[in-house]
């Protein structure tokens, strides 16, 4: 105690801080790393009995916390259960991912009812390490031509069965998301109860924004309303990167750009969305388009194993 009487005074403080900042360190460098995860999706769920331990490494490597993994009959549970096991030793959670254009449709609700009680038995019948985490739903109802002729009648549709499967989805103890265009902020819900967005953000837990563009600025600037709106709401928002080749112009996609290129406009994306609570990350879609272009080769798949 004496010798600490002897320090002076402004050697104190410097002391002080430098033990504040050692306690404060690990707190800091949890939040940086939480703002550098990012999710993927995998569509071809067939190579997962094969490429798994290629699949979770590579996934880590980039910094993914979260796979949203298509659920598919030729697929058996116990492969799903393999694969989410040595995904959660990676900290890795996987979502089950599933979705048609037509699901917006009133008689096609149960469809999408029927996928949710699928996921809720499989997790029933799996041990906690096995069970999936949440659902993604992919419903794109713009993709066909009732939209144009129909759009207001389509999204009171479209709305109806999104409340069923939340509340669905809320039941089973799901953590409950939806892939959505970056537009849906210039169309109105039904009743006018605000943008389309805020009622799907207000919803579902989270929202992954396709907002395909080949610049970070782009990719923030079309996600920023949504993140707006997330943010009152308390809500999560991953603002998505396409890397496949869409065909509908090279705007869109990282495709043919070199990958060093999609990393530093991830890059910005990070930054720009780390100003917003609601901001989850960058989603890549999808799973084997990244890592065909990260290691310069194809990812083989059972079809093309086949011919």
């Amino acid at each position: 105690m004496k010798r600490w009487k002897q320090v002076p005074v402004k050697a104190k403080w410097v002391l002080l801080a430098l033990i504040f900042c050692l306690l404060l360190l690990p707190w800091l460098l949890k939040w940086f790393s939480h703002e550098e995860h990012k999710a993927t999706w995998l569509w071809d769920a067939s190579i997962i009995a094969e490429q798994t331990p290629e699949i979770i490494s590579f996934s880590k490597e980039q910094g993914v916390n979260v796979i949203f993994l298509q659920i598919q009959d030729e697929v058996s549970d116990d492969t799903y259960r393999t694969f989410i096991a040595a995904a959660k030793v990676a900290e890795i959670e996987v979502h089950a991912l599933n979705g048609h254009a037509d699901w917006a449709y009133t008689e096609k609700r149960e469809e999408g009812l029927a996928f949710i009680e699928r996921v809720r038995a499989y997790n029933a019948a799996s041990a906690k390490n096995e069970r999936f985490e949440g659902v993604q739903l992919d419903v794109e109802p713009y993709q066909l031509e009732r939209w144009e002729n129909e759009e207001s009648r389509v999204i009171a549709e479209w709305q109806d069965n999104m409340k069923a499967w939340t509340e669905a989805g809320e039941d089973a103890g799901l953590y409950m998301s939806a892939a959505i265009p970056f537009w849906l902020d210039a169309r109105q819900s039904s009743g006018n109860e605000g943008t389309f967005s805020h009622w799907v953000i207000s919803h579902f837990d989270a929202v992954a924004i396709m907002a395909y563009r080949d610049s970070g600025q782009q990719m923030y600037d079309l996600s920023k309303e949504e993140l707006d709106e997330a943010d009152d709401l308390g809500k999560k928002v991953w603002i998505g990167a396409e890397l496949a080749d869409t065909h509908e112009g090279d705007h869109l996609t990282f495709f043919r750009k070199p990958i060093s290129n999609m990393d530093e406009e991830m890059e910005k994306v990070f930054k720009l969305g780390s100003t917003h609570s609601s901001f989850a990350g960058v989603a890549v879609h999808h799973y084997e388009a990244w890592y065909a272009k990260k290691n310069g080769i194809p990812l083989a798949r059972k079809n093309d194993e086949q011919k």
